[in-house]
């Protein structure tokens, strides 16, 4: 059994931002990367095959309050020479295949920083998961399948109270999105050698409120000695019903309130809540490390 964390504080100073718009400065829970500690299990079963555990919690170490008041990963699994498989919460297919195969920042794809990558990833991590990973000996190509569980999450209790439960609308966003259950399939599949990778992959999430979100990316990078070259495209698609009556327009409601929070925040790019039906992002960037210690990096990226 291995417990890890790690603990980081930083002094952040925004222009443009505020409620004047004339910068704030503060103290922040994370600087190169989020405050976090977890535990590990790695247990040798013989014959090749070995038994997983893994729980993960984050903190805001500037005030000692966490994150959320959940695991934020809390999965076990079997893994053999067949692949692995394990059950929980984990992080979903599109952040696999985009932290391990053309990430802005490689030598921490959890940089908290801006990554607007990752928010288009549909929330990073999926609870009620199953999720099957497989890959080549010489681990030249990767990949994965996963499956989640809705478990009935819906808006059906609201809907019972319309309209004055309009008003408990935030709540039960915050609370879906705090671990809720939603339904997705999807999967992505990683080749990489010789100092390329190329990955690409999709996934189909289900929102409460009956809203297909269909997601894509596809990315690549290439490492040669100090160089780092990558490039990516992501889209986000929510095919909303068409509103034919106040209870189908009320689902719509919560479940555009529900994707726009997996973009808003500074780190996810920023985009409001309800701006669009279809999000698409393109991203190139490159990376030379200069020594051991500093890295320099420049990225574009067209939301």
């Amino acid at each position: 059994m291995q417990l890890w964390g790690i603990v980081d504080v930083a002094y952040r100073h925004t222009n443009n931002e505020g409620a004047g718009k004339d910068g704030l400065s503060k103290m922040i829970g994370g600087g190169m990367s989020q405050s976090r500690w977890g535990i590990n299990v790695d247990e040798d079963l013989g014959g090749g095959s070995k038994a997983l555990v893994v729980l993960e919690n984050r903190l805001n170490a500037d005030d000692g309050s966490v994150s959320t008041p959940f695991f934020q990963l809390s999965y076990v699994g079997l893994q053999g020479p067949y692949g692995r498989l394990t059950a929980g919460r984990q992080w979903n297919v599109l952040f696999d295949v985009v932290t391990s195969t053309y990430a802005s920042f490689p030598y921490s794809p959890y940089m908290e920083a801006y990554k607007p990558e990752l928010g288009m990833a549909v929330g990073a991590r999926t609870s009620n998961m199953l999720k099957y990973t497989f890959a080549t000996p010489d681990r030249s190509f990767v990949g994965s399948l996963q499956y989640s569980f809705d478990e009935n999450n819906d808006t059906k209790a609201l809907e019972a109270g319309l309209p004055a439960s309009a008003a408990q609308v935030p709540a039960y966003v915050g609370s879906t999105l705090g671990g809720g259950a939603w339904q997705t399939a999807g999967g992505y599949l990683r080749y990489a050698a010789n100092g390329f990778a190329l990955g690409g992959g999709y996934m189909r999430t289900t929102l409460p409120g009956g809203t297909d979100v269909d997601a894509w990316t596809l990315g690549g990078s290439y490492r040669t000695g100090p160089w780092y070259f990558n490039t990516g495209y992501g889209l986000n698609k929510a095919k909303y019903e068409t509103v034919t009556s106040t209870i189908q327009g009320f689902r719509n409601t919560v479940d555009r309130a529900i994707l726009g929070q997996f973009w808003a925040g500074q780190t996810n790019g920023g985009f409001q809540p309800g701006d669009a039906d279809k999000r698409q992002l393109f991203k190139v960037g490159v990376g030379y490390q200069l020594t051991p210690q500093l890295n320099l990096g420049a990225h574009y990226f067209r939301g």
